[in-house]
């Protein structure tokens, strides 16, 4: 079932989930369950202590016997939910498992070290509108409480959730909460050691429970030296139970021995019989013990019953259900130790030897760091890519798990699988130069096309696709592809079926170096094949990438509606995936920016585009790389500094390494004439767009080269330049609307102002259904001024203020015949700026740091252009044609 799988695609462990079964000698401790069923009527109860004081066994015997039943889930945290994503996917399905409808909207993590704070803002808000609260048990939660990040997180939920959550911590240590504001509050019940810790009575009663007998002293002194730690009085009971004089040998091992922990094992252990001795030093190495893989680590078979007369006589092990037990944590360590002591250099073959059986259990995920325990690195890399798991290491809940398990493999660790696997952990870091080595090795020992080698082969195949994207390389690309697709019709569909990411990333890497080469129609299938895999935490990144690139696509196409619309999508899937911002490329949010560019919302586009920059996988993606620049450049220019702009954009066109994208390039180029001409420079604008050979430019370059020569003057030139782009064309409204506005331009300027109408009322029909204000913002003066003249133009526009408030009054006698063609430099609108706010001529030298000369200079032209003869007609012509 898919809803029993991690991201990573491993079983969520169930017995997890269970709440643990009281034995025959545990002691009921009326005291204590009633100070917990006042506790959960505020929002924290904690119970804290040291290992083995019962403080489980506690909160399990309160769960059964609980007056009022409820919604109650419990979850044992294990140390691996250090990483946030793997305790709140725990967490999330222990609701589910004890009934809790969580709603799909919460969503889930995708990653094991970050959580989207937007799951967790979800997950409060439910909780807080719930009529009914949920109380949630975190047994043994010092293992990933002592994460700042978790503890901080589970504060977080905890806070928000009004009512609604009632929550009971159980704890070796003090968690990283504000238990002062909870203390200052009145809102915490805490059982704490001393709490915990056996009274007389109470040892009595374990006594009768062991069959044990001692006398009144001998019992007050039994708990007395225990500090009533009930792991040690039980240690201490069941060493005591085969001496012939109880009282005696508890007074003796008092005085003669240092240290609890050291006596108690060995007698604990010693009064086991050979072969139980055997099985718990060697289970030992374990988490958790099944009985058949108990026998293969003993060589024997008989751990079933072994292991269920220690679950019985409580000897510390537990049952934790579906045939798994453990041993209790403290007990456990004190054997390993013994371990060493006792058969120094076994344990190397009894990780060995769990490594393999896990494995063949299909329990990969646990096997894994057994091989590794045994420095078996072949076992552990041939393990991973013969379950066509290398997918994990680049996404999925496991990725960051298993990076850092196989950061330990040696160098002298040979042969294809490691070499993949090393591969695999570079090219997730974008390190495409140590990636590549890697997979050229690895290509040095594969051979044959049977199915013995199709694992390999698939491996290395997805990830030589993901070597292509990151160099831009589209051939090579479809090359990985193809021979990915020959290794998987070797293979059986059902182990196939485990590993949808591996599909996903796959194509999803494909139609990203389509898209880069400008291959768009190959592009499209292959994001769209990826963006429709299987959903579920290990294809969310997939998933996420293919539509932000989708929406990428749309936007060059001249498409902004849809591309919003894809960009949005793939936030969305990004957020209910838990997938954490720096496990993102950013392409969706820089889509969003352009799109808020093109609607004239700088303020949007710079959050969109501050969203994207803090993405750190975006370094090596060729795709994220340029587009961020060209939108850092587009949004700069908007801005008006094109200075800055040009700076950005001479970053964008030095060599990276990897191919020449020709949309990137197109895009550069039309941003870098755009700059020049606001600055004034038309003759550089049309420099920066000579490399388009006539008749092969886009419609865009076209556009864009028709405004540089007519900034020149040369509207004729202007005019045949789009009268040159054929007639036929799939274009969108982003594209469409600039062409329209540049013939306009070139006819008006020609003095025909009816051609000119008629052209800006069909920009204005395809702009509007798409809002796209920027072309008409970015036209310059001569927009303004046809309106004013054309009036009715700006009827029925009031989306449009460019448009609008030039139509809003009649034009005077001197306006009727101004038509500037010609855009005032960023130097000139600097000047104008200061003459607007009445300061002289040498106030506006010494804040621009010039000379008077110069800014005389600058005003002429200013004057020139604008078609005034005194500052106060130069500033009303200025605000009039929207330039201040």
């Amino acid at each position: 079932m898919a809803g029993l799988l991690t991201p990573g695609g491993d079983p969520l462990l169930a017995v997890r989930f269970a709440v643990p079964d009281l034995t025959e000698t545990f002691v009921r401790r009326p005291r204590l369950v009633d100070r917990l069923a006042h506790g959960v009527q505020g929002p924290l109860t904690l119970v804290n202590g040291p290992a083995g004081a019962g403080k489980t066994l506690l909160v399990a015997h309160w769960a059964a016997t609980r007056e009022h039943p409820g919604d109650l889930a419990w979850l044992t945290v294990e140390h691996e939910d250090a990483g946030p994503g793997i305790f709140w996917t725990y967490v999330l399905e222990s609701l589910r498992r004890h009934g809790v409808t969580v709603p799909d909207g919460v969503g889930s993590p995708a990653g094991p070290g970050d959580v989207d704070h937007s799951l967790l803002t979800r997950l409060a808000a439910w909780l807080s509108e719930r009529a009914d609260p949920v109380v949630l048990v975190l047994d043994d939660f010092d293992r990933a409480g002592a994460s700042p990040a978790v503890a901080e997180e589970v504060q977080f939920v905890l806070s928000h959730a009004g009512g609604g959550l009632r929550l009971v911590l159980v704890s070796r240590t003090e968690p990283q909460l504000p238990l002062h504001r909870y203390r200052a509050a009145g809102a915490v019940t805490e059982v704490r050691g001393a709490d915990l810790a056996f009274a007389v009575d109470e040892t009595v009663d374990l006594l009768r429970h062991h069959d044990l007998s001692l006398s009144d002293d001998g019992t007050r002194a039994l708990t007395e030296w225990t500090g009533g730690w009930a792991a040690g009085l039980r240690l201490c009971i069941l060493a005591a139970r085969g001496a012939d004089d109880p009282d005696t040998f508890i007074k003796n091992f008092e005085a003669g021995q240092s240290t609890l922990a050291d006596f108690l094992l060995a007698e604990v252990l010693e009064a086991q019989s050979d072969e139980t001795q055997d099985l718990l030093l060697r289970t030992s190495v374990l988490d958790q013990i099944h009985p058949d893989l108990a026998d293969v680590l003993t060589g024997r078979d008989d751990a079933q019953a072994i292991l269920a007369g220690l679950q019985h006589a409580n000897a510390f092990v537990e049952a934790i259900g579906h045939g798994w037990y453990r041993l209790h944590p403290l007990f456990a360590e004190i054997l390993r130790v013994h371990l060493h002591v006792r058969n120094p250099g076994l344990e190397p073959e009894l990780h060995r030897r769990a490594a393999r059986w896990l494995s063949d259990a299909g329990l990969l995920a646990e096997a894994l760091p057994h091989a590794a325990g045994a420095g078996e690195w072949d076992l552990a890399a041939g393990r991973l890519v013969d379950e066509l798991a290398i997918g994990r290491l680049l996404t999925g809940l496991d990725a960051e798990r298993l990076d850092g398990l196989f950061a330990g493999m040696p160098p002298d660790t040979t042969g294809p699988a490691a070499c993949l696997v090393r591969a695999a952990r570079e090219l997730a870091r974008h390190d495409v130069d140590r990636g590549l080595d890697h997979l050229r090795r690895a290509a040095e020992g594969l051979s044959g096309e049977d199915e013995d080698t199709a694992a390999l082969r698939l491996s290395h195949a997805l990830l030589r696709v993901l070597a292509a994207r990151l160099t831009g390389a589209a051939g090579p690309a479809r090359a990985a592809a193809r021979d990915m697709r020959t290794a998987e019709r070797l293979l059986p569909a059902e182990r196939l079926g485990r590993h949808p990411e591996l599909s996903a990333l796959m194509l999803t890497d494909l139609g990203s170096a389509q898209l880069w080469a400008g291959h768009f129609d190959d592009a499209v299938a292959a994001l769209t094949a990826a963006a429709r895999t299987d959903d579920g935490p290990a294809t969310a990144y997939p998933r996420h990438e293919s539509l932000s690139r989708l929406a990428l696509i749309d936007f060059l196409h001249g498409r902004p509606g849809r591309a919003e619309s894809h960009a949005r999508a793939a936030v969305a899937e990004a957020e209910r995936s838990g997938l954490p911002p720096g496990a993102r490329t950013g392409v969706a949010q820089l889509v969003l920016a352009a799109v808020a560019v093109d609607h004239d919302d700088l303020a949007a586009a710079q959050t969109h585009l501050d969203r994207a920059t803090t993405s750190s996988t975006a370094s090596r993606d060729p795709v994220a790389t340029a587009e961020l620049g060209l939108v850092r450049a587009r949004t700069l220019l908007a801005k008006g500094h094109p200075k800055e702009a040009v700076r950005v954009l001479e970053e964008l066109r030095r060599p990276r390494g990897v191919e020449p994208s020709p949309w990137a390039g197109e895009r550069a180029t039309l941003l870098l004439s755009a700059a020049h001409l606001a600055m004034g420079d038309p003759a550089a604008a049309l420099e920066a767009l000579a490399g388009d050979a006539p008749g092969r430019a886009g419609p865009e370059t076209t556009a864009a080269a028709a405004r540089a020569r007519l900034a020149t003057g040369d509207a004729a030139g202007a005019l045949a330049l789009l009268d040159a782009l054929p007639a036929e064309r799939d274009e969108g409204p982003g594209t469409t609307v600039r062409v329209l506005l540049a013939r306009a331009q070139a006819v008006a300027a020609l003095g025909d102002d009816l051609t000119a109408q008629r052209l800006v009322a069909r920009a204005l029909r395809g702009a509007r259904p798409e809002h796209l204000r920027r072309p008409f913002v970015e036209a310059g003066p001569w927009l303004p001024a046809l309106v004013r003249r054309r009036p009715a133009l700006a009827q029925g526009h009031d989306w449009l203020p460019v448009v609008a408030a030039a139509g809003s009054r009649r034009p005077g006698p001197a306006e009727d015949l101004v038509a500037v063609v010609e855009p005032l430099s960023e130097r000139e609108r600097e000047v104008l700026e200061r003459l607007a706010q009445m300061m002289s001529r040498d106030e506006i030298a010494a804040d621009l740091q010039l000379s008077v000369n110069t800014v005389k200079t600058h005003l002429k032209s200013v004057y020139r252009k604008l078609a005034a003869t005194r500052r106060g007609e130069a500033v009303r012509r200025a605000r009039d044609l929207n330039l201040l």
